[in-house]
């Protein structure tokens, strides 16, 4: 099998999953804002992000020979290594339960600030439990260094969220305002026969007559899109972020434990599980638990959504690639997350979970945020943006060499 132990190959995996794993939330935001139901462009993600997988373990984990202590995929399907695979299992349910809860936070909160709460959470929590499961293979001052960049992060991404929505209540306002004195506002001016397809090549902001970050253009989102977020709690919102939070930050160690096993739960002479064979029960689990909580949602939703049924899903065309191709980019990203942390250590592969510098791009050039808030708010975008450039440098610094012998 193909296995990467050279660190500077790792680093090249983690950077490419940094770049796969901040663009798929971007695609699944840009469809809740065209008006897509979540459920349905849930159960298609979950079809690629499962196929991303096996199509892994079926080509790296299959070329070469296999070695005794390190079998090929369909080697170790049949050995009795079961404490390992349960770990793997159990890290797919928390990363989709994490993922739907960060589906949701994305309509509330907004794609950015959701991405730089739950990575921030996720390094902090996830990276100090991978960094003793690795048995401390990772330079500790500069690793936890960067976790301490990850925290400030997160305390100045809570900030800036609080600081836009305040300068979104103000527009709001001044629009109440300028009614009441006779103007009416120009969401008049919405019209769906310009909701131009994103597929046919026009971004969001050009199927809208209104200019980001005007008042108008908030109140026409909020008619398109498929999650209605005005009027709702803010602290509503960051609650889903920090239970996804939660959840995400337990994924990674699962897949350690089930990958190094360092609580020793496997018996004698049967070898660790090779992070393909890991992968690949760590994704059926993960796509068993998000397709069966959205074949529930279709009849019971939640977050006032409205129903649906399986034959709507199955004739729902509308962007149906665009919710695959996140699907894909999720699966290869967290691939090649993993990948990486097998080589240079789980904790230094947390610095892919700096993903918020990739949606924070996307979040301003797809969305429109952020434009036209106060320059308080930019201020605490810069720092925070800064402060993450500074934690994936630190923790990739810290990356070490976990022997394959």
């Amino acid at each position: 099998m193909f296995i990467v132990e050279d660190k500077g190959s790792a680093i090249a995996l983690m950077c490419a999953s940094l770049i796969f794993l901040g663009t798929w939330p971007a695609l699944l935001t840009l469809l809740e804002r065209r008006g897509r139901l979540p459920q349905h462009t849930y159960l298609d993600y979950s079809i690629t992000n499962l196929l991303a997988p096996v199509l892994i373990a079926l080509t790296l984990g299959q070329l070469g020979e296999s070695k005794e202590n390190m079998p090929n995929f369909f080697t170790q399907l049949s050995q009795d290594n079961w404490p390992s695979v349960l770990f793997a299992i159990a890290g797919g349910v928390v990363l989709s339960v994490g993922n739907l809860c960060t589906q949701y936070a994305w309509a509330y909160v907004g794609l950015s600030i959701t991405e730089v709460i739950v990575a921030s959470m996720v390094v902090v929590i996830g990276t100090t439990l991978n960094y003793f499961l690795d048995n401390r293979i990772n330079r500790a001052d500069i690793l936890f260094t960067g976790v301490a960049c990850f925290l400030v992060a997160v305390i100045l991404g809570t900030s800036v969220h609080s600081s836009n929505a305040a300068d979104n209540k103000e527009k709001l306002s001044g629009s109440t305002n300028r009614k009441n004195g006779g103007t009416e506002p120009s969401s008049q001016l919405i019209d769906k026969d310009v909701l131009v397809d994103i597929e046919k090549g026009a971004s969001t902001e050009y199927a809208t007559r209104a200019e980001a970050g005007t008042v108008e253009y908030l109140v026409e989102l909020e008619q398109r899109r498929s999650i209605k977020v005005f009027g709702s709690s803010t602290l509503m919102g960051l609650g889903i972020v920090f239970f996804a939070g939660v959840c995400l930050s337990l994924f990674s160690p699962a897949l350690n434990l089930a990958t190094n096993d360092p609580w020793h739960t496997l018996k004698d002479g049967v070898p660790h599980l090779v992070v393909y064979t890991a992968f690949f029960y760590f994704s059926i689990s993960c796509f068993a638990v998000g397709t069966g909580l959205n074949i529930l949602f279709l009849y019971r939703p939640m977050a006032g959504v409205p129903k649906s049924s399986f034959k709507a899903y199955l004739n729902d065309w509308d962007g149906r690639q665009w919710a695959l191709l996140a699907g894909l980019l999720c699966g290869l990203g967290n691939g090649f997350q993993f990948m990486g942390g097998q080589a240079a250590g789980y904790a230094a592969a947390d610095a892919v979970e700096a993903l918020p510098l990739v949606s924070t791009f996307w979040g301003i050039v797809l969305f429109g945020e952020y434009r036209k808030s106060s320059r308080k708010t930019y201020t605490l975008l810069a720092f925070m943006l800064l402060m993450f450039v500074a934690a994936v440098a630190t923790l990739m610094a810290s990356a070490g060499h976990r022997s394959t012998k």
